[in-house]
């Protein structure tokens, strides 16, 4: 900055401009600031379509509890829940009803082992249900680990590059020192820009889908054990009719 504009108290422009200081970048510099700038780009798709699915996800999971606890009938509820695409709750409900009609339309030995089989399949569909939760959630994780360090090496690149051009002019004076090193720490700072918005929504998401991991395992013991009771009263008529 120059001393007669802080003594007239006139902050100048920033000199030089980002869009001149990433032309200026040498050429590998601006390949690490592009690459970076992409993941940032791809990382805010992933959180804003995340956010998207978990606040869908919360509704309808509200929405199916408040209908499975109103004393409807099962079998209404699962027919009704078959002809729309389901996820959360909805889907264990709907995993869980599909093997006890299969154990009623099968012979009468199948019907014995039926809850370690819910239990089985409730498991599965919780890991599914998990698994598509958390999908792309890597991809943050590896921007908010590695674009520091991919940023740190645009960055000492882009200084080895200044050095370089500085011996090349044998002028040393801040004035050609400075502008080469800004523009090598300018790929640092995208590496952040990248890295912190990632970093931060990762552990948020992370902890909605432990949230949500926690409901649907709740709910999934509560409907176990009630099909548990269904089954017990099953085997119970069963033997009071063979007596």
């Amino acid at each position: 900055m120059n001393p007669a504009d802080l003594a007239s108290g006139v902050t100048p422009a920033a000199d030089p401009y980002l869009w001149e200081m990433f032309w200026s970048a040498h050429f590998v510099v601006k390949l690490v600031m592009i690459g970076l700038l992409g993941a940032s780009f791809w990382c805010w798709l992933i959180i804003i379509n995340k956010w998207k699915m978990f606040h869908t996800l919360q509704k309808d999971m509200d929405r199916f509890e408040e209908t499975f606890w109103s004393g409807n009938s099962l079998e209404d509820l699962y027919t009704s829940l078959l002809q729309t695409p389901t996820s959360g709750m909805a889907s264990l409900f709907v995993a869980a009803m599909r093997e006890w009609k299969r154990s009623f339309g099968g012979a009468a030995s199948a019907f014995m082992s039926l809850h370690s089989r819910i239990e089985k399949v409730l498991d599965v569909t919780i890991a599914r249900e998990v698994e598509r939760l958390e999908s792309n959630l890597l991809v943050l994780a590896s921007v908010a680990s590695a674009g520091p360090f991919v940023g740190l090496f645009g960055t000492v690149w882009g200084i080895m590059s200044s050095f370089r051009s500085i011996a090349a002019s044998k002028n040393t004076s801040l004035a050609v020192v400075a502008p080469g090193i800004a523009e090598a720490l300018f790929a640092t700072a995208i590496g952040l820009f990248a890295a912190i918005p990632a970093l931060i929504f990762y552990n948020i998401l992370q902890g909605k889908v432990a949230r949500g991991q926690a409901r649907m395992e709740s709910f999934a013991d509560e409907f176990s054990s009630i099909l548990s009771r269904q089954i017990d009263q099953h085997v119970a008529n069963e033997r009071d009719r063979a007596a």
